[in-house]
């Protein structure tokens, strides 16, 4: 794949962060701890699924308060081959899709702007192009502690097993939603995407009982580079947005995860975390200090 620089942050984004503001440079990344991360594919596994013991291990523990990276962190990469090669819970498995994928995060914030960074080794390909436009996109989402079990299984909650692309999907438009979602309640997940394709947009929305794409006030920038075989991709998102936007508080930690959309996937064929917790100036298992 050839060296690419896609930058997210048209002017209309910029603007949108409020006339007059420029652009934060961003921390210094080589002072900024890393939190090593592995994204595994998860096939179909919707919560559902995690929440029925009769096909889940897990569940019980998860009933019992256990958070998923409690008995999986360790092996997310082996619960990847089996997925990905149909042995689990695929019935539409991709030839030659990668299992994991390695991925460094760093956070840091200035006061104002949370900083999020994310870099990881492009694996192999040869799937089906779902996504013509976009070769990767990397999304993650934020979530004030409201959304029950929201804290042990990340954004799991999101996903269900009538949602599109799923096996048992009905409704082709119907994506990520949470059961008693509500925006004005708090209840949502915080959700920011960066594409990689020529000119596209970032997404700085969120999910309630249902997936929005738009509205978001925080996000300031979005950008992302392959350079080698190594893709790196920040984003700049304000510490306070507007509805759909969690409010980031020094002192306090929210529930995180990430996704990667790999050689042009789309729907639930991605690679996702497990859940996590992300602090500011507060110790979680990112933690993002100011500089």
């Amino acid at each position: 794949m050839e060296k690419v620089l896609i930058t997210a942050a048209a002017v209309g984004l910029v603007l949108g962060a409020g006339a007059g503001s420029a652009l934060a440079s961003g921390p210094d990344w080589g002072k900024v701890p890393n939190k090593k991360i592995t994204v595994f594919y998860p096939g179909a596994s919707p919560i559902e699924w995690i929440t029925k013991g009769t096909e889940h291990g897990g569940a019980k523990g998860l009933k019992m308060g256990e958070a998923c990276t409690e008995c999986h962190e360790e092996e997310v990469a082996d619960m990847g081959k089996k997925m990905v090669s149909g042995q689990k819970i695929e019935p539409k498995p991709i030839k030659g899709k990668a299992p994991a994928i390695p991925v460094s995060v760093q956070a840091a914030h200035d006061g104002t702007n949370l900083h999020l960074r994310f870099s990881w080794k492009q694996p192999p390909g040869g799937g089906p192009k779902m996504d013509a436009d976009n070769p990767v996109k990397l999304a993650f989402m934020l979530e004030d502690n409201k959304i029950e079990r929201a804290n042990l299984s990340g954004c799991w909650e999101t996903c269900h097993g009538d949602a599109r692309t799923m096996p048992d999907a009905k409704d082709d438009k119907k994506t990520k939603y949470v059961i008693g979602g509500d925006v004005k309640a708090g209840k949502f997940y915080d959700l920011l995407q960066w594409k990689s394709g020529k000119g596209a947009k970032p997404a700085d929305g969120y999910v309630a009982d249902k997936r929005v794409m738009e509205g978001g006030k925080a996000l300031v920038d979005a950008k992302g580079e392959l350079k080698g075989d190594t893709w790196t991709v920040t984003f700049t998102r304000k510490l306070a947005g507007g509805e759909g936007d969690i409010t980031l508080v020094p002192g306090k930690t929210y529930n995180f995860g990430f996704a990667i959309h790999d050689d042009h996937t789309s729907g639930r064929f991605h690679h996702v975390s497990l859940g996590y917790t992300l602090g500011i100036d507060a110790k979680a298992d990112i933690t993002a200090a100011k500089q």
